[in-house]
């Protein structure tokens, strides 16, 4: 990976942290505005599906699903879907920062599933920031259990199914161009959210009976999908141009937006406790880089000093 392409991966990477949140502040205006959560993750997958037609096409991808592929999509697209709609569901109630805040034990997650699925070795010092970071999500988690209810445990729905979603990308990830597998995941996700959307019209299910939006929801729900699409296109090329290693780390500033956009529109702020759990998660989760790094790094150290 050449050197000089690093700075455009950093670049992109920063963009998808200030792009992400707005996917998240959209969710939560539309929901806010009487948009059931089932109708938001679908509008997701369909604009979103809609947006990266032309990029599909434009770069000269097929259209077509490879068959050994087909599984491994809808399974994404399932674990895409749960964790969309348990995050909608965490910030139609509560405070963007502090929904993402606890669904960024998602590493963490991914790290043990990985031991367990995938035969990774995780040594015990990541094992433990593992423990530490869960320890500030329940920080995050504590005050916000007290003021909205069993709802606040919603992001961390989103925390694991996010992990298995990243696990299924990572092994279909050798043989399927990732705007091909975003593209083939938000048609998937469509069809498969359709039917249940019909199906629980007029039923009077509050999360899932859609309504017909007005006025300004039209833009909330199309602004879920268009930053969903822009966001994720610029996390692909991101990691494209520079080493996931490196970029890992700028992550942790889309909390840093999330709180600003969360002030900016809807004047929440994070409390002290809050605050404190954010700082516990993202220490952790900078120390299990650092580990990754550092294990990445062991075997050439011991090629290179081997006579």
């Amino acid at each position: 990976m050449s050197t000089d392409r690093i700075p455009r991966g950093i670049f992109l990477m920063l963009a998808f942290c200030v792009l992400a949140p707005l996917l998240d502040v959209s969710a939560k205006l539309a929901a806010e505005g009487g948009i059931p959560v089932g109708q938001i993750t679908t509008a997701r997958f369909l604009v979103q599906g809609l947006l990266m037609l032309p990029v599909v096409l434009w770069m000269g991808l097929t259209l077509r699903l490879p068959r050994r592929a087909l599984g491994f999509v809808t399974l994404r697209a399932v674990f895409l879907i749960l964790s969309t709609f348990s995050f909608v569901s965490g910030i139609a109630v509560m405070p963007v920062a502090d929904a993402l805040a606890i669904a960024f034990v998602e590493p963490f997650i991914i790290l043990i599933l990985g031991s367990l699925i995938f035969g990774d070795h995780v040594g015990p010092r990541r094992i433990a920031a593992s423990v530490v970071g869960f320890c500030g999500a329940l920080l995050v988690i504590q005050p916000s259990l007290a003021v909205f209810g069993w709802v606040a445990l919603w992001p961390l729905g989103t925390a694991f199914f996010f992990a298995f979603y990243m696990l299924v990308t990572r092994a279909i990830s050798a043989y399927m161009h990732p705007v091909s597998m975003q593209f083939h995941t938000s048609w998937t996700g469509l069809l498969l959210c359709l039917p249940v959307m019909l199906l629980a019209q007029g039923s009077g299910v509050q999360a899932l009976d859609p309504v017909l939006p007005s006025g300004v929801l039209w833009l909330w729900l199309f602004g879920v999908g268009f930053w969903a699409a822009i966001s994720h296109i610029c996390m692909t090329y991101a990691l494209k141009y520079a080493p996931s290693a490196t970029l890992a780390p700028l992550h942790y500033s889309e909390i840093v937006v999330a709180v600003a956009l969360g002030y900016a529109v809807f004047g929440d702020f994070p409390n002290p406790l809050t605050w404190a759990g954010i700082a516990v998660i993202v220490a952790s989760g900078l120390y299990i880089i650092h580990r990754e790094r550092l294990a990445a790094r062991a075997p050439a150290l011991r090629a290179a000093s081997t006579p």
